[in-house]
């Protein structure tokens, strides 16, 4: 029975939304019948992990499924002639509706990681082990259940906060009524706060593992999003100055090397491994459909506006040609295949451009360029910028154009703006060094400069204030149509 258990806990898609009911749970892990052990407790808290980058039959959630939402529904990125579903290209336009196939597979995702997570945060207690494992491993269950309600509650709005696994699979049962964005966001800084007294670093065999200063920092992440100035503030100075290890790599590109995964700059990234492609593998996520053989006439997901992102780069920055690529090398051969228009480059792997499904590079949810721009902008929000935040600012510039990191440079580094002038300049930094990384609509939406920045767009003119939040999908409304009442303008 244990090995049948494990098999389904290791399957993406078991644990649907509680109120999903278009995928009916089949079976319940209970203590009877799986949890009696602390390696069973183990390899619970790895179906945990697994559902961020595993989905059998489908693409992963950060694979690309949130890829969709977050970056090309943005002024990032257009679908491309290669992007044949309907349901993509209107995100694309932002002309999507409640019934939007990829929304609703986020929502599955999402709910289905969070589930998961409920699974072992009831379960682990009960099983035979020292309590330092088992606290720990609730712990890395609760940052992860946090991280998914942080996407939730900033795509949705108020959602609903399952914190149990379902016991039964009649409707009533299942039914869940949207909570208020405060108690979603409580409810995630208390699993973040419990999360906090994760271990600073891990064996290399565990490394990837949610730890404590990764909770710091999407605990930073998350009062930066409530406008709590002072504590995005204190949790970034907790991060950096907590002995943990983190700093910028020396070369930007240095972040999408699959020889330095899990280095330094990296506080948690979605971990990928090689013959992922179709579930996850980032390395061939957002390749041209048609990529491997050279034949594309144009890119499946392309810059929608080559004059305002691949131009945008001021001359010696570095982070546009490790972001995009016009040409790329033949695998075989000693020449070179020019695209029509840019293809997004850092997830490739350019030792391994044959076989794109051997790629195993990672996501990165967060890095330590994040919190450094976070803190930046968290002070300026205070009422001006100060050294300490153009130090932060400054950083991540050198970095960019290739200067040492920590000694001033008059070439490079800014100085004398007024808050204003400081904010549109942390903006400018985060468009252009976090692009398809999951940053930009969430960004956008957090300035409230969503629909000012999409509309320069021509082909996104149909973006509205109703694009700030996702609908909620029609097929959960119709299971409980009054304790999920749809987002205005869908």
């Amino acid at each position: 029975m244990k090995k049948i258990l494990l098999t389904i806990l290791l399957s993406a898609g078991l644990f649907a939304s509680c109120t999903d009911l278009e995928v009916t749970p089949t079976s319940f892990v209970t203590e009877d019948n799986y949890f009696k052990t602390q390696d069973d407790a183990i390899a619970s808290v790895t179906a945990v992990y697994a559902s961020l980058s595993l989905d059998p039959g489908e693409q992963s959630l950060f694979g690309r499924n949130l890829y969709f939402l977050t970056d090309m529904a943005t002024d990032y990125a257009a679908a491309g002639v290669s992007a044949t579903n309907p349901q993509v290209r209107a995100l694309s336009s932002l002309t999507h509706d409640a019934t939007s196939d990829r929304v609703q597979v986020a929502w599955r995702q999402i709910y289905a990681g969070i589930n998961r997570a409920n699974v072992s945060i009831d379960n682990i207690p009960k099983v035979a082990g020292t309590e330092v494992i088992k606290t720990r491993l609730i712990n890395e269950a609760k940052f992860i259940r946090a991280l998914l309600y942080f996407q939730a509650v900033r795509l949705w709005g108020g959602v609903p906060i399952v914190l149990h696994e379902p016991t039964s699979i009649q409707v009533e049962s299942l039914k869940s009524k949207r909570a208020t964005v405060d108690e979603v966001y409580a409810q995630i800084i208390t699993d973040l706060k419990d999360a906090e007294s994760l271990p600073a670093t891990y064996a290399a065999t565990d490394a990837g593992h949610a730890t404590s200063g990764a909770a710091k920092a999407i605990l930073a992440k998350v009062y930066l999003t409530r406008k709590d100035y002072p504590n995005a503030i204190l949790k970034a100075r907790e991060v950096i100055n907590g002995g943990y290890g983190y700093a910028l790599f020396e070369s930007f590109g240095d972040i999408f090397a699959k020889a330095k995964k899990n280095g330094k700059e990296h506080i948690f990234s979605i971990q990928f491994e090689p013959n992922q492609a179709g579930n996850g593998s980032s390395g061939s996520t957002f390749q041209a459909t048609s990529f491997t053989g050279f034949t594309a006439t144009e890119p499946a997901d392309i810059i929608s506006d080559v004059a305002k992102f691949y131009d945008i780069y001021a001359a010696g920055d570095t982070r546009r040609d490790v972001s995009y690529a016009k040409t790329l090398p033949i695998p075989g051969t000693a020449n070179t295949y020019t695209f029509p228009k840019p293809i997004f480059k850092k997830y490739l792997d350019l030792t391994n451009l044959a076989t794109p499904s051997n790629v195993a590079i990672n996501f990165p949810v967060i890095r330590y360029a994040d919190i450094l721009l976070s803190l930046a902008e968290a002070i300026n929000e205070q009422g001006a910028p100060t050294a300490e935040a153009y130090e932060l600012i400054n950083q991540v510039r050198r970095r960019a154009f290739g200067k040492s990191i920590t000694t001033p440079d008059a070439t490079v580094d800014l100085i004398g703006l007024t808050q204003t002038t400081f904010r549109a300049a942390i903006q400018e930094e985060r468009k252009k060094e976090f692009v398809q990384e999951g940053q930009r609509w969430y960004d956008l939406v957090r300035w409230g400069t969503l629909v000012t920045e999409v509309k320069k767009v021509t082909a996104k003119n149909s973006v509205s204030e109703r694009n700030n939040l996702y609908p909620i999908p029609q097929s959960e409304r119709n299971i409980d149509p009054v304790g999920l009442p749809q987002n205005p303008g869908y």
